[in-house]
């Protein structure tokens, strides 16, 4: 819910992800072609982009002189006017942009269809996800032959059941360049679907219910919501979230029952407080509703009797400043995730009569080395997701009191983490795992006997494990702090003078920025590069702490662990500045422009995706979505102290009249969580002020918003074109 957050994180159609031109969507989703590495390696040799960039003119944003003033200082920003979104001039400008860039890695397009072929080549036609079992019925998705979008099915009893279809995702998205499905929820009986539709990109939902037993939608429509949405367990009632239309803060709740108005929803909460946002979910025994409310420094829960959606909401534990809580329910006891008197937070129950603090009793301490990250309630069982070292472990805690132990995972960088898991009796907890070189994959492990048994792995055409390989290093910062350091890279394509190396960072609000297996990132290694991963703080892969001194006013860590990263990784011979890239998107977009100010001499090309550059202006102006909800992260600049740390470091503010690396910006034109208009003045500042002939490319995708393109094959167009841009200065070095 908060404005920059990692636009991975959203759901499947979230993407991590450039965007690209729309001449590039021409490309169909049946591709099969193959490359091997050889003529993958042959294909790595473009003409120069960077060559035809000097014999074209680029486009130049009129400069209007527009005053900034804040506490007696002033700020002229002569690109403020880019922010009108109707404005014709504005649009006609983006355009330029476009055509430019599409001019100027005209030199490539060869190269990117080579990549989106073999991209597309190693996925699978068809798919299907691993089915789990709900209340007598086993719910699974597919994927079709050539179908952008998942199917979504269901089997009554048996998996040898007649499929029944729920949703085709296809069928909903025809017509629209952007489809988006969120909140897809089946009511108690199973007879009743809900689910919202977003098919502009801007995040707001339309609901709509469908009768699963005759297949009919229902005339139930509930416009503009953010797709939160819940049952209540009569099988009539749902609970919704709605946004503020302004500040898209999620800050009302609705109920709604089945065939009445719409208009008439009565709304059973609102969150007051600006720099809260709120959501609606339910308890794992499916006995009560909760309301979450939270900002960064506090929660606050409300319980409901699902079985009473009448009824009145229960107010857990008064909110209080520095005290984040959030709560969970399985036979008689609430068990509660707290940082009250816990730094790494720790695990707490209490009877569901009285829930509150005074109640508590401790089942998970803290720990100084541990963070507690969630946690899962089955039959007998808690099984904690909690960090050590930067990595994820799986511990199982026995209700008995006998000893907890450990899943093992046994390569040195992984992720691992819960999955599906909605029947509270089961002894059966099902995770998911993958690595840089293991695709993923969803396990099922029993408690009882301690086995476990691999479901389903992603399955890569042509892929062989054995030629690549992956390490963990520490890097020292300047300040003495230790940064972990994820890398993956081809065994037969390592050179020993150095290679090609792409550093990849977020580092904000606390999201750790896991390894994952990624079949598109093939085509880079195969073509020499190395792949690393910098865990910088701002995230929490080594605990609370980590988090702590990477915000507020001591976000700079975040920036400095990157460079020293990146310098380290020159130190110990993995590359030199003249082959060294970087990536990072959203509030990683910030890290990209912190770095490509600070530090322009290490990096050959940065790739800045919906970059969050224009720090000051946005955190000033609390009419922009969720500013206000992020002033305890960022800091406020109404303070004169936040006001002068954050203009030390906003990229648009501190764009100077020397040589950058080459870089390219993506960004779209219906973001709801960074405004299309940060990258486009940042990039307008630099076209005015930067010296010498390194490539400077903005694309704006005019349809979609902060998670790029939908679809899983038209996605990788986009793909291609940064990947492109990449090999293309690779080459031209």
């Amino acid at each position: 819910m908060r404005a920059r957050i990692p636009f991975w994180s959203w759901a499947a159609t979230a993407l991590l992800l450039p965007l690209a031109p729309a001449t590039l969507h021409a490309q169909t989703a049946t591709t099969t072609a193959t490359a091997t590495p050889a003529a993958a390696a042959a294909a790595a040799v473009p003409t120069a982009a960077s060559a035809l960039a000097a014999t074209i003119r680029p486009p130049v944003a009129t400069p209007r002189p527009h005053r900034l003033e804040s506490h007696g200082k002033v700020r002229n920003d002569e690109y403020y006017w880019l922010n009108e979104r109707d404005n014709p001039e504005v649009i006609a400008y983006l355009k330029a942009e476009n055509d430019y860039l599409q001019q100027v890695m005209k030199p490539t397009e060869a190269l990117q269809k080579t990549l989106f072929d073999e991209i597309v080549a190693r996925i699978p036609q068809e798919d299907v996800s691993p089915p789990y079992r709900d209340r007598g019925y086993w719910y699974y998705s597919r994927e079709a032959a050539g179908r952008e979008y998942p199917i979504l099915c269901r089997k009554k009893e048996s998996l040898t059941a007649p499929e029944e279809v729920m949703l085709d995702e296809n069928e909903l998205a025809a017509g629209h360049s952007y489809f988006a499905l969120r909140g897809m929820r089946v009511s108690w009986s199973g007879r009743y679907a809900v689910f919202g539709v977003d098919t502009v990109g801007r995040r707001f939902y339309t609901l709509r219910f469908k009768d699963l037993e005759t297949g009919r939608l229902l005339p139930d429509t509930l416009e503009n919501t953010t797709g939160n949405v819940v049952w209540a367990n009569d099988d009539r009632t749902v609970f919704y979230t709605r946004q503020d239309p302004e500040t898209l803060r999620w800050d009302r709740i609705f109920r709604h029952v089945l065939g009445s108005d719409a208009q008439r929803d009565e709304m059973v909460y609102r969150e007051a407080d600006e720099t809260y946002s709120i959501d609606v979910h339910q308890t794992k025994s499916r006995r009560y509703l909760v309301i979450h409310s939270e900002q960064t420094l506090a929660t606050e829960d409300r319980v409901l009797d699902a079985d009473h959606p009448d009824g009145p909401w229960r107010l857990v534990e008064p909110r209080r400043r520095g005290h984040e809580y959030a709560l969970d329910h399985i036979g008689d006891r609430f068990y509660v995730r707290t940082n009250d008197g816990a730094t790494n937070f720790r695990l707490m129950s209490a009877p569901e009569a009285t829930p509150d603090r005074a109640h508590w009793q401790e089942v998970v301490p803290n720990r100084a080395d541990v963070f507690l990250e969630s946690f899962e309630l089955l039959e007998g069982y808690v099984v904690l997701v909690e960090r050590q070292d930067g990595l994820q472990h799986l511990r199982v805690l026995p209700a008995d009191g006998s000893a907890p132990w450990q899943i093992d995972f046994a390569e040195p960088a992984y992720a691992a983490d819960l999955e599906v898991n909605v029947d509270a009796e089961s002894s059966v907890v099902r995770y998911s795992y993958e690595s840089l070189i293991t695709p993923g994959s969803i396990y099922d492990y029993d408690l009882r006997t301690r086995q476990k048994t691999l479901l389903k792995q992603d399955k890569v055409a042509g892929y062989d494990p054995g030629l690549y390989r992956s390490e963990r290093l520490w890097a020292p910062s300047r300040d003495g702090a230790r940064v972990p350091v994820s890398l993956v890279w081809r065994v037969d394509r390592k050179r020993p003078e150095g290679n090609q190396l792409l550093l990849w960072g977020y580092g904000s609000y606390g999201s750790s920025l896991d390894v994952s297996f990624d079949s598109a990132r093939l085509s880079l290694l195969d073509r020499g590069f190395v792949i690393a991963l910098a865990h910088v703080r701002g995230g929490q892969e080594l605990g609370r702490a980590w988090y702590e001194h990477g915000k507020l006013l001591q976000k700079k860590n975040t920036f400095t662990d990157f460079i020293d990263v990146a310098e380290h990784l020159v130190r110990l011979g993995w590359t030199s500045p003249d082959k060294l890239f970087a990536r990072g998107g959203s509030a990683g977009g910030l890290l990209m422009g912190a770095v490509f100010t600070m530090r322009p001499d290490l990096f050959k090309g940065i790739v800045a995706q919906v970059p969050f550059v224009d720090v000051v202006t946005t955190m000033l102006d609390s009419s922009i979505p969720l500013t206000a909800a992020e002033w305890d992260e960022w800091g406020n600049p109404d303070d004169p102290v936040y006001y002068d740390y954050m203009l030390s470091y906003s990229p648009y503010d501190n764009v100077e009249a020397k040589v950058y690396p080459n870089l390219l910006v993506t960004t779209g034109l219906v973001d709801s969580q960074v405004q299309y208009w940060e990258p486009a003045k940042w990039v307008a500042r630099l076209r005015a002020k930067k010296q010498g002939d390194n490539l400077l490319l903005l694309h704006t995708n005019m349809e979609a918003g902060h998670s790029g393109v939908s679809g899983r094959f038209r996605r990788y167009h986009e793909t291609a074109l940064w990947q492109a841009f990449l090999l293309d200065l690779a080459s031209a070095r």
